[in-house]
């Protein structure tokens, strides 16, 4: 970007010091001076880039609009001349030789079997700083993992000698078709994975005909995204709620005229969780010293997740809901309900329905798995108001844990419309790009139509309550079979350690 009235790299680069710290991010001059002390991921990173072009550094690990809504209007100083800004010169690391190096080394997809090796290759390839935060989960990751343990608590009842030449797992979704019951949920910073972030699942989703869940803090914009999709190509939106209530209202009413079809809201989380595997990357990316002498105390303790959500509304409330309904005619559905009361509530406030979900274990340890919640809430309905699921006027939904078309299947079986898969997708463009998500999509499809003629199920209103056994779903101590492919992916948590001794220079 050049033209009349753009600053130049040069005076630019004389903004380089704590005491005047100007940065260049997609072409425009921002003075961080006074956000220094408040950036999450510390001082120092910015002030690495004082006085230069910041925007390799900043595009991964921030939404488009991220600095625009952290700074005031007026830190933004106008264009820059690119054409006289000194390029910064990434020098690339010996642990970073070694992981391109792994990338070459990647199997071709025909050797992709399941979306449990989406993952184990993915671990190896991804920049680590990606893979902390993808892969992370509260506290302990009890939750994290329940959520893929509790399907092993249901098995299935198959039925016999049924006509099974030809099955079909297509379903509808809010009224909209999807060639089966899974959607992409929402995830966050698609690029810290792969330099096409979102974009490579807006692709897939329209090759395969299923429905994309954009996030708030897409990588991407909102508007790149649905550019980028098939004429017809159905994609909802994720919403976290702003703190100003007419930042929301421009996101939702532009996200409807761009013609997103429902508006899920985030509801389980007024406090980030305690990512601990994210923070330890993040703490062991900066020197506390040298924070310490420059001045300025850094707020670690939520990891790289808290840079993005600081702006959510911890007082967002039941009251709020009348307000989302005068502002769009999209269907509201509330995402991160995790009991029978509160799912009762949203259908008593003629919502169009609830995602079951504990936010993939990332918020609260020891909230119940969302396969867990979705029995308890059919069973309620049922009992106080004689609702039977699945039901037009009011959905369930459920994501967390799920890695095969039985779990899904399981998730039809006992009320379920659908189901949302997120960090498996992340792991599969992370180490493949589009190609990856197209595979792990064709996976799905594979498995669908095995497992419905191995069930007796023609079809996915064929999946009913009697074709599984959910008996032990609320016996968290259990004994169930371990899944070997899933223990093998999950890295374990890490205790503090000792800093390593350096051998004094001669």
């Amino acid at each position: 970007m050049s033209g009349k009235g753009a600053l130049s790299g040069t005076e630019v680069a004389t903004h380089n010091s704590r005491a005047s710290c100007w940065i260049i991010v997609h072409g425009k001059v921002y003075d961080v001076t006074d956000f220094l002390d408040e950036h999450p991921g510390g001082s120092k990173i910015i002030l690495k880039y004082a006085g230069k072009d910041a925007t390799c550094e900043y595009e991964p690990i921030h939404p488009p609009n991220a600095i625009s809504d952290n700074l005031p209007p007026e830190k933004c100083l106008g264009p820059v001349d690119m054409g006289t800004v000194k390029r910064v010169e990434i020098k690339i690391t010996d642990q970073e030789k070694a992981r391109l190096g792994r990338l070459q080394l990647r199997p071709p997809l025909d050797e992709i079997l399941n979306l449990h090796d989406f993952e184990a290759i993915a671990k190896l390839v991804m920049p680590e700083k990606a893979w902390a935060y993808y892969s992370s989960a509260a506290d302990d990751e009890i939750t994290h993992r329940e959520n893929h343990a509790a399907y092993h608590r249901i098995w299935f009842r198959p039925r016999i000698l049924r006509d099974m030449t030809h099955v079909d797992w297509s379903t509808r979704i809010l009224g909209h078709r999807s060639s089966m019951p899974v959607y992409i949920t929402a995830t966050a910073l698609g690029k810290l994975g792969h330099p096409d972030g979102e974009l490579n699942l807006t692709r897939a989703a329209a090759k395969h005909g299923v429905i994309q869940m954009i996030p708030t803090l897409a990588s991407c914009s909102l508007d790149d995204l649905m550019d980028a999709a098939q004429p017809g190509q159905v994609q909802f939106l994720q919403l976290y709620v702003n703190k100003d209530r007419q930042v929301t209202r421009r996101i939702v009413q532009h996200a409807e005229k761009r013609g997103i079809k429902a508006l899920f809201i985030t509801v389980d989380a007024p406090q980030l969780g305690r990512r601990e595997k994210d923070m330890r990357m993040k703490f062991d990316a900066e020197d506390p010293d040298e924070v310490t002498k420059s001045g300025g105390e850094v707020d670690r303790s939520q990891g790289a997740a808290k840079a993005i959500t600081g702006f959510i509304d911890p007082g967002l409330s039941w009251k709020d809901i009348p307000w989302f309904k005068s502002i769009t005619k999209m269907p509201l559905i509330l995402k991160g309900v995790q009991c029978w009361e509160d799912a009762l509530e949203a259908y008593d406030q003629n919502l169009a329905g609830v995602v079951l979900s504990n936010h993939g274990g990332r918020q609260l340890d020891f909230a119940r798995s969302g396969i867990e919640v979705l029995v308890e809430v059919v069973e309620k309905f049922k009992e106080k108001r004689g609702i039977t699921f699945p039901n037009p006027r009011f959905q369930l939904f459920v994501d967390g844990g799920v890695r095969r078309a039985t779990d899904v299947l399981k998730a039809v079986a006992l009320g379920a419309t659908s189901v949302g898969i997120g960090r498996p997708f992340l792991y599969a463009f992370s180490a493949y790009g589009t190609e990856g998500v197209d595979k792990a999509l064709q996976i799905l499809h594979d498995e669908f139509e095995m497992n419905l003629r191995l069930i007796g199920a023609q079809t996915i209103a064929d999946v009913v309550p009697s074709m599984v056994d959910a008996t032990n779903i609320h016996s968290h101590v259990v004994a169930v079979p371990g899944d070997r492919l899933y223990d093998s992916n999950y890295e374990s948590m890490q205790h503090a350690r000792l800093r390593e001794t350096t051998r004094a220079k001669m």
